[in-house]
């Protein structure tokens, strides 16, 4: 490849990988900060169940994914790749913005996560049609032999994407304080949005049509018809089958277990403090980004089937054996027993129920461990009117984590990334290797976007479900990732080519 065409390509990757990143970013600030915008989207009472909907109205901007694919993938097998996610940038931005503007359910009742839905499904449609867009896009200007490590750069922007999302989430908290983002600090990020997307919007309209396609345009070879080429063709139908089956579920379900539900988990489940839970992800992320290229590159040279299959059956063994840990390491009312340090003074708080009788008492104490590892312990007694025994619940929360254990959670979230860079980093090439050109975008964004979008971006929330079942236990949650994650390993072990990368 000569100077020039090598610094076209830069610039290529440079402009598709910029805007990707941004729609990434715009569609996981809502995922990270589920928690509080359930608080202000449902009733002050709705207790877990606010989490539980918020997670759904998180997990409709991925059910919809598929149908932005068809979309959007049509658009651009007709009329081009830029133009189209020129588009769906402009989508993705327009709505990110509005939500950070759309009243709190005090405010407007329950037209607010009305709202906030409608926005989530326009931000799934235009992800649909992004991705498929940049991959392709820059699939088309890439050397031969080149495509795993000129694709895997896009792959990054996801990763990259959820890391800013929670760099600016940590810093506009920690700069207005905790009280203030919970009432409206946490808006702060989804308004920022536009101003990255303004930049994208300036950048792309300076990019130029993918030669690949440009050829096809000018021979007159264009699909007529890309959606019936793509699924009523026996053979490619039988391709995009394979691709989600045999590699994108399984690719799906390790992303957003390994990133997603390892923060929720970490936050919910454990009760590990805000800033911890995001930290440990901010440091994971940022040590294993750079094996996105590792493995694209990789897999240019020994193909990408094994790679991603690796990364699948790895999660599938020890996805339960990390969460154990995790469990086991915030346990910390087993270790109060020989552990604890000191107790701050309890503060008390009385109140009455709503019918006006019973009454709840309330004792918050701050304690400290010999490791440095802080905690509240928050005891809940209700005395009832009628004499009936009194109820007492205790709930310890805001854990932090003392020095080693932090740093343990990173490697163990960091080995979960590593898994992500196996199957995600070669993916897009592999993708795009399996159709011709002329329904390349069609065809690649519809498995992809039903593999990650429906399978994969449902993980938090069927997770979430599971644990909520009585007789389920804090671990039941992954046997949706790691069942969805066993059958892709069988079906691509099976059915898939090792030899796409050499077309």
């Amino acid at each position: 490849m000569n100077a020039e065409n090598k610094n076209s390509v830069v610039k290529v990757i440079g402009a598709s990988s910029l805007g990707t990143l941004i729609e990434w970013y715009d569609f996981y600030i809502f995922g990270s900060l589920a928690t509080i915008i359930g608080s202000k989207l449902f009733p002050s009472d709705a207790g877990a169940s606010a989490l539980i909907n918020t997670l759904a109205i998180f997990a409709a901007g991925f059910i919809v994914r598929p149908f932005g694919a068809l979309v959007f993938g049509r658009l651009g097998d007709l009329i081009g790749r830029k133009y189209t996610f020129l588009l769906t940038l402009v989508l993705m931005g327009g709505s990110t913005f509005l939500i950070g503007l759309i009243p709190s359910y005090e405010s407007i009742g329950y037209a607010a996560p009305i709202l906030v839905l409608i926005l989530r499904l326009v931000q799934g449609l235009a992800l649909g049609g992004e991705y498929g867009g940049a991959a392709t896009y820059v699939a088309e200007h890439a050397p031969k032999g080149k495509r795993g490590f000129f694709t895997s750069w896009i792959q990054t922007t996801a990763t990259l994407g959820l890391f800013i999302s929670l760099g600016v989430i940590v810093m506009t908290k920690n700069m207005l304080g905790n009280d203030v983002f919970a009432d409206w600090g946490w808006r702060v990020p989804f308004l920022l949005s536009i101003l990255l997307v303004v930049v994208s919007i300036y950048i792309r309209m300076k990019m130029h049509e993918s030669p690949e396609f440009s050829r096809l345009k000018s021979e007159g070879k264009v699909s007529k018809n890309p959606l019936k080429e793509s699924f009523s063709k026996k053979e490619n139908f039988k391709m995009v089958l394979l691709a989600l089956f045999g590699a994108a579920m399984g690719q799906g379900v390790i992303w957003y277990t390994g990133q997603f539900y390892a923060q929720s988990f970490i936050e919910n489940t454990c009760m590990v403090d805000f800033n911890d839970s995001r930290y440990i992800l901010l440091w994971a992320i940022a040590f294993g980004t750079p094996f996105f290229v590792v493995f694209g590159a990789l897999s240019d040279k020994i193909g990408r089937k094994w790679i991603m299959l690796t990364g699948m059956l790895l999660g599938v063994l020890f996805y339960r054996p990390i969460y154990q840990n995790f469990l086991d390491s915030t346990d910390y009312a087993t270790f109060e027993k020989t552990e604890l340090k000191s107790a701050g003074t309890p503060v008390v708080v009385s109140q009455l129920a709503d019918n006006g009788k019973d009454s709840t008492i309330t004792t918050t104490t701050l304690k400290t461990l010999n490791s440095g590892a802080t905690y509240k312990e928050i005891k809940t007694q209700t005395i009832f009117a009628d004499s009936s025994p009194a109820v007492e619940k205790v709930l310890l929360k805001e854990k932090t984590l003392d020095n080693g254990t932090f740093w343990k959670f990173v490697m163990l979230v960091f080995f979960q990334v590593l898994l992500v860079t196996m199957v995600y980093g070669p993916i897009a090439a592999f993708l795009v290797e399996l159709f011709p050109t002329k329904i390349r975008y069609t065809s690649m964004s519809l498995p992809y976007h039903i593999g990650n979008g429906v399978f994969g971006g449902l993980v938090p929330f069927i997770a979430t479900l599971i644990i909520s079942y009585p007789g389920s236990t804090p671990l039941s949650g992954l046997w949706y990732p790691i069942g969805i994650a066993a059958i892709c390993f069988i079906i691509g072990t099976i059915y898939l080519s090792n030899n796409t990368h050499k077309r």
